[in-house]
């Protein structure tokens, strides 16, 4: 009698572990070192290098510099310009998000493309574009001129700039969960009775919060570090036209390197900040997806 060699009993199954591709067990360590050492030379050496340059001499001439006028002025204006664009950003953010939600409309692509115009190009160049609109010689210039409106190398340029480069980062992250919580809530709510603002205030703000939270976040975080359209706006004059990452430009132009490397370690610590705040945010969000 043939003994039957296709029943599952009689095939030999490789080990445990062990792979049919015979895949070489050195493959996933060297991908690991790979990573971990481009990491360590683009982020780990770098960052660690700023903390040292920072404290090298000890935690009081830190402080000092802390408290030099140039980075005092440099730091609440950063902060003013933040405390402007980031509400201003987040109503628009939350209008564009609601119209391209809740709308299906000939154009709405070519709509949210435009609102991703700031994340396309670079900021260079979106700082160039608005000297060549509000500057002396620019579109707009003579008329600004001429009611003695000072927008370029001025305080008024900087904030366009940084309202320009941080434009998109709340309806972004709105947009999604207002498509995926969908209508019926709002139906539900217009139903019993509810008007426009209660069914916003009530039903969709609730719903929308973790993502509204999170575009907020990125809006600070981008509009406290951002350099490169505000340097061609603002002119980079100390105590009149400097944010704190221009601050650690001069500072280290001018050879002044513990007080541009103090001035990092701050807009570092905002940049862990921020890394927290959206790990938090990330994790509420997917308990609340669980549940």
């Amino acid at each position: 009698m043939t003994a039957n060699i296709n029943s599952p009993a009689d095939y030999k199954f490789p080990p445990a572990g062990s792979s049919p591709s015979h895949e070489k067990v050195w493959v996933k360590p060297t991908l690991i070192g790979i990573a971990s050492g481009y990491l360590a030379l683009v982020l780990f050496i770098p960052m660690l290098n700023v903390f040292y340059q920072a404290f090298r001499k000890g935690f009081e001439p830190f402080l000092s510099n802390l408290t030099s006028p140039d980075f005092l002025h440099a730091a609440q204006l950063t902060l003013v310009i933040s405390l402007i664009v980031v509400p201003v950003n987040t109503i628009f953010g939350l209008c564009a998000a609601w119209v391209i939600g809740r709308n299906k409309f000939r154009g709405r692509t070519l709509l949210i493309s435009i609102l991703d115009v700031p994340f396309a190009i670079s900021p260079v160049v979106a700082g160039l574009m608005i000297v060549l609109l509000y500057g002396r010689l620019g579109w707009f210039g003579s008329w600004l001129e001429a009611a003695n409106i000072k927008v370029i190398f001025a305080f008024p340029g900087m904030v366009l700039a940084t309202a320009f480069v941080t434009l998109p980062f709340v309806a972004r992250e709105v947009i999604p969960v207002l498509e995926e919580v969908g209508t019926d809530q709002e139906e539900a709510a217009k139903t019993l009775g509810a008007n426009d603002w209660q069914i916003f205030w009530n039903v969709t703000l609730p719903s929308i919060r973790w993502g509204l939270l999170y575009g907020v976040i990125l809006t600070n975080a981008r509009a406290m570090g951002e350099f490169g359209a505000v340097s061609v706006v603002s002119g980079n004059i100390a105590k009149k036209t400097q944010t704190l990452p221009l601050f650690v430009e001069d500072a280290y132009k001018q050879y002044a390197t513990q007080a541009a490397f103090s001035a990092a370690v701050i807009l570092g610590f905002l940049g862990v900040i921020t890394l927290v705040l959206k790990e938090i945010l990330e994790r509420k969000t997917s308990i609340k997806e669980v549940e």
